[in-house]
């Protein structure tokens, strides 16, 4: 006895004889359930639990090459601007240590210190007031010690001397003659004039030769 033929799209027989496919098994359910894979095939990746990573997660204490973290400074640098402590830029000079050791400030032109200055300017100043005192006082203080006050206490003391000795004179020689009394005023002008010149070139820095004058102390 034959079986009758089935319909097309049956179990066993394909919805098409002439496609050349096998059979289909049944569908149950409405919906289709892929065969699981086997033999190490390829499988969904896993959506939770171990070996799940969010993605763009960064493990801690992982750094990209090239990474550098905020208010990190590599070895060696150095902020534009930032100076070190005890650092000194070149051709800084402190002050005080300008001119001689000691010294508040530049060396006058033409003496070591400050110091040497006042006392070549006292040698002659000085005798416009107390004539010769003056200049031998500034010779006592600083004369053993700088040869620069020396030299201008010797020029200014020979001045004094020679014209003490001449304004002496004078006055008694106006004291004898009525007629030449005027001449111990034109020579104390002459004096205060010369004291005046001398002063000033010391002030520059210059050493002043009266003229006219008697060298009796070198």
């Amino acid at each position: 006895m034959t079986e009758p033929p089935r319909p097309p799209g049956e179990y066993g027989m394909p919805s098409d004889p002439n496609s050349g496919y096998p059979p289909q098994p049944p569908v149950s359910g409405g919906g289709y359930t892929p065969p699981p894979s086997s033999g190490g095939g390829y499988g969904a990746p896993p959506t939770s639990g171990a070996g799940y990573q969010q993605p763009g997660y960064q493990q801690p204490g992982y750094q990209q090459p090239g990474y550098e973290q905020s208010g990190y400074q590599q070895p060696g640098y150095q902020q534009p601007g930032y100076q070190q402590q005890g650092y000194q830029q070149p051709g800084y000079q402190q002050p005080g240590q300008y001119g001689a050791p000691g010294a508040g400030g530049p060396a006058p032109v033409g003496y070591a210190n400050s110091d040497e200055k006042t006392w070549a300017l006292i040698a002659h100043f000085g005798g416009i007031l107390i004539g010769f005192i003056a200049p031998l006082i500034a010779l006592l203080a600083k004369g053993n010690e700088s040869p620069t006050v020396k030299a201008h206490a010797n020029e200014a003391l020979n001045f004094q001397i020679t014209y003490g000795i001449a304004l002496i004179l004078s006055w008694i020689i106006g004291a004898c003659t009525v007629i030449l009394i005027f001449v111990p005023f034109l020579l104390w002008i002459y004096v205060l004039v010369m004291c005046i010149i001398g002063g000033m070139k010391a002030n520059n820095g210059e050493l002043y030769r009266y003229p006219a004058t008697l060298r009796l102390i070198k």
